[in-house]
């Protein structure tokens, strides 16, 4: 029987979202495969975590394409950006907490894309007037990252609505957490 390398990903995401100290017996569980057949695919965790990076990295880049980020208001783009890219919420949760994922000199090169993209978004917002600029296009592609890793965690330990989601991450992001005075 062929193993779906994808739904294995995704099946370990889904698991290390939920509980990032599993084991590869429990990856392997969750997959509905034997120890020894993941093993064939993934030679041990480290293995495993890069193949996740390089899928997070696949589903933000085309969730960067589908916001179509320079195309229109720039607070328009980063809503749809959040909502493009909430499904893999919860396996960028996992990956940004993946402290081996950002050791060494070098970056992977597909999340400096993204870093680049995300940030011409907010600088763009900043030049047409839309977004405050006493806070740098980095932080707040920083901020924005861990927004959309607070706001999986949420949902997925039931604290947060899923259909708001997208909601709550670009009002705070956007708007902050100042009260606005009724007109």
């Amino acid at each position: 029987m062929a193993v779906d390398r994808d739904q294995v990903l995704r099946s370990a995401a889904a698991l290390l979202t939920r509980k990032a100290t599993s084991t590869m017996d429990e990856v392997a569980r969750a997959a509905g495969i034997s120890r020894a057949t993941l093993h064939r695919h993934f030679a041990g965790r480290d293995a495993l975590v890069r193949a996740l990076e390089a899928l997070g990295i696949a589903e933000c880049e085309a969730a960067l394409e589908a916001a179509r980020a320079d195309e229109g208001p720039a607070a328009d783009a980063v809503r749809r950006l959040v909502r493009a890219i909430e499904p893999s919420a919860g396996l960028l949760a996992f990956l940004y907490t993946e402290n081996q994922l950002f050791e060494g000199e070098e970056q992977n090169r597909g999340w400096a894309r993204i870093d680049a993209g995300v940030t011409e978004l907010f600088r763009r917002g900043q030049e047409s007037g839309e977004f405050r600029i006493d806070l740098t296009p980095v932080w707040l592609t920083e901020a924005l990252y861990g927004l959309l890793a607070s706001g999986a965690w949420a949902v997925a330990e039931g604290r947060v609505a899923r259909n708001d989601f997208t909601h709550m991450i670009v009002e705070l992001l956007l708007g902050g957490a100042l009260r606005r005075e009724e007109p």
